[in-house]
């Protein structure tokens, strides 16, 4: 292994590693330029774009565009569509990658192993009370990062004053159900594949691995149903492919229920009014309370325009929770088009509240039945262990424990960025929002901010304060899906907490209507 010390000339002296050159790592990285320093960034493969390099060919983005774009490069004038295509949307990244000069700071084909800190002796009693982050940066420890390069499997390590980690939660480490014993994946005598392995091919290349066999998927999220639309274009009714959905969700066919703009029931200050909010004061609260009604109103009003498009009575697919916990809890997906129709035409079969499942034979065996689900190929469009990944990467099993920490806890982040016993370290992109890329890029504005030196963290104390409330909140909005740690119905309000750290005022719009009840997106951020 060799050992250096990342020795590039920059404006300033401390060295900043960004790991993942996805959404969050490119935008790190512009940011930390913009302050003058010049980071390093370490990408696993060898392009950028993270999930959207590899995506299922005919996934579309999932927020209306005017919610997924750069607040400084908005998209180019040629794009039209509400919901551009993957090729699409991953020339927009590439475009906006090449514009602000990032690429010659990534190293690709360069995986991070591990992080480990080193420090003086000074940390290693940490005391409730003990602040971490007097100064973003410190010189009484550094972070060494352990990188192998993909091609020739060497490794290196590098010495950094800071590390910004921005691996996402939708890649690497499959989430595989548990099964009962002796019907796991190994009883069956067809083949079990992950969607990451499927996404993985090209059009033609998945097309043909699906043709002519009896497909099975586990799952009823955007890549199941993806999934599901081009394996029954391919085999058709003749071959139907087999939905087993665990949890009906208030997946949507439009963004405009009963012709009204969803942004403007859900992504304007009003809405907001109606949640109860972490560290909410009196007011804010007695009005949350009274509005409630409301809230309940406004739900229910998407959810009908939900139930009537796509006939889900019909489809015995009506949800037990509201649209707002759907929301909150960052699940909603948009439907493909034309997917009840294939459930009608019977190109798709819809196998409903399957909690449990295991395998024989001949296919997939739900509980509490004997004939299982005949198959040749089961897709296990079961998302990803998030959180695994993110915890993995560090060496330390104290620093694993406090990411992981309890199964009671979404994973404990100041601000969504921050873990207030972590020195020197940020994690970008992990909490999710209604529109990722507008959160990250805000979040990463404050981080630099932070790092300089334009304000200060507060003390442990107040830090796991501020992170108990949050996660108080995502208990009861986001239910038993609280550790996908989302802000989706509170994006306004998050906001506000990260513009008032960075001194900016938090009302980004002219004019007390459009302050309250037009919907906020990115461009209301652009400075």
């Amino acid at each position: 292994m060799a050992n250096s010390e990342y020795g590039r000339e920059s404006k300033k002296e401390q060295v900043i590693a960004i790991v993942g050159a996805g959404i969050s790592g490119l935008l790190a990285c512009k940011y930390c330029l913009s302050k003058g320093f010049d980071p390093i960034v370490f990408e696993s493969e060898s392009s950028i774009g993270g999930v959207w390099t590899k995506t299922i060919g005919s996934t579309t983005l999932q927020t209306p565009k005017p919610l997924y774009q750069f607040s400084d490069y908005p998209w180019p004038d040629t794009v039209t569509e509400l919901f551009p295509d993957q090729q699409t949307v991953l020339e927009y990244i590439e475009s906006y990658a090449n514009h602000f000069d990032l690429v010659r700071h990534i190293q690709f084909n360069n995986k991070v192993l591990s992080l480990s800190y080193q420090d003086n002796g000074e940390y290693s009693s940490i005391s409730g009370e003990r602040n971490l982050w007097g100064e973003a940066f410190s010189s009484k420890g550094k972070w060494n990062v352990t990188v192998e390069d993909t091609r020739s499997l060497s490794t290196q390590a590098y010495k950094v004053d800071f590390v910004i980690v921005c691996l996402g939660r939708f890649s690497q480490v499959p989430n595989i159900p548990e099964f009962p014993p002796n019907k796991g994946p190994q009883a069956f005598e067809g083949e079990v594949i992950h969607s990451m392995d499927y996404s993985k091919m090209d059009s033609a290349a998945a097309a043909n691995f699906v043709k002519g066999k009896h497909v099975a998927i586990v799952g009823f999220q955007k890549s199941g149903m993806d999934i599901a639309m081009e394996c029954s274009t391919v085999n058709g009714v003749e071959r139907p492919c087999s939905v087993v959905i665990r949890t009906p969700h208030w997946n949507v066919p439009d963004y405009f229920p009963w012709g009204f703009p969803m942004a403007k029931l859900y992504l304007n200050r009003f809405s907001e009014l109606t949640v109860h909010k972490p560290g909410e004061g009196l007011l804010l609260y007695l009005m949350a309370t009274i509005f409630s009604p409301l809230r309940w109103a406004f739900s229910k009003f998407v959810e009908s325009h939900i139930r009537h498009k796509l006939k889900l009575s019909k489809h015995g697919m009506v949800p037990e929770h509201s649209f707002l916990n759907e929301l909150s809890a960052c699940l909603i997906s948009t439907v493909p088009e034309g997917f009840y129709d294939r459930v009608e035409e019977g190109s798709i079969k819809l196998i409903k509240k399957a909690e449990n499942f295991g395998f024989s034979k001949e296919g997939i065996v739900l509980d509490g039945q004997s004939e299982p689900i005949k198959s040749d190929l089961v897709i296990l469009a079961t998302g990803f262990k998030g959180i695994e990944k993110l915890k993995h990467i560090f060496e330390s099993p104290k620093y694993q424990e406090f990411i992981a920490g309890s199964d009671d806890f979404a994973v404990p982040l100041y601000r969504e960025c921050i873990h207030p016993r972590i020195p020197q370290l940020a994690i970008i992109g992990f909490s999710e929002s209604v529109a990722n890329l507008f959160t990250s890029e805000i979040r990463c504005r404050w981080l630099t901010e932070l790092l300089d030196g334009k304000f200060e963290l507060p003390s442990i104390k107040m830090m796991e304060k501020d992170i108990a409330e949050w996660d108080k909140y995502k208990k009861r909005n986001s239910k038993k899906y609280y550790r996908r740690s989302c802000i989706g119905a509170l994006h306004i309000w998050h906001n506000d907490q990260l513009c008032k750290d960075m001194g900016w005022n938090p009302k980004r719009k002219r004019g007390f209507w459009a302050e309250w009840f037009e919907p906020y997106g990115p461009l209301d951020y652009s400075v």
